[in-house]
């Protein structure tokens, strides 16, 4: 029996290619997104059929540029509201699905879920290493991961927020889950076998 293909945006961030690596050895096809500059049409946006995933590293500001830009946001948006897809988004992949950020606060995002993105208050900032998550969700696994984020969602519905993690004394989301939607604020894709796990987990519990 053939595997489900997902497909991934590809809106030019830095992380693609370690996170395209992490699916290969995940076993996940793939079939990247490329956008209105794509060479092949069939390839351009979501097809609404296939699980989808956004990856992102840098600001959140410039990621909703290059989405903007590549013609992603209605394609996005009607995959994940109306088609149901299930969506998988890494780091700025995770607070773009939020309605605004302190980071980039003349930009909208894609207010999929409501809530804002805060900043980090400390002498340390940004985050960058391993930190533990804690589930709060049955069945999703414990364990450390690598983050690099000056900034974290906070949703107004808490019943989203599907790990915890904390720094510099303060509790923050590391990860969302809710209806076909769930995202990591850390990287799995560079978080060593226990990340790598996390991708698994996501991909076969659509199977199941």
């Amino acid at each position: 029996m053939s595997k489900q293909s997902v497909e991934v945006v590809n809106y030019g961030g830095g992380n693609l290619g370690s996170l395209l690596r992490a699916l290969e050895r995940c076993d996940i096809p793939y079939i990247l997104l490329d956008g209105e500059d794509g060479d092949d049409v069939a390839h351009r946006f979501p097809s609404g059929t296939r699980p989808l995933i956004l990856p992102g590293v840098g600001a959140f500001g410039s990621l909703m540029v290059s989405l903007n830009d590549k013609g992603f946001i209605p394609h996005i948006k009607k995959a994940v509201q109306e088609d149901k897809v299930p969506f998988l988004g890494v780091c700025v992949g995770l607070q773009v699905l939020f309605e605004s950020s302190e980071e980039s606060p003349e930009v909208a995002g894609l207010g999929l879920l409501s809530g804002k993105v805060k900043k980090f208050v400390g002498a340390k900032v940004p985050q960058i290493g391993w930190n533990y998550v804690h589930p709060q969700k049955e069945h999703w696994p414990e364990g450390y991961v690598y983050y690099v984020n000056s900034y974290y969602a906070q949703p107004e519905n808490p019943n989203v927020v599907l790990y915890q993690s904390s720094y510099q004394q303060q509790s923050f989301c590391g990860a969302i889950h809710h209806k076909n939607m769930t995202a990591f604020q850390f990287h799995p894709e560079k978080s060593g076998a226990f990340g790598h796990d996390l991708i698994s987990y996501w991909y076969e519990s659509l199977r199941a």
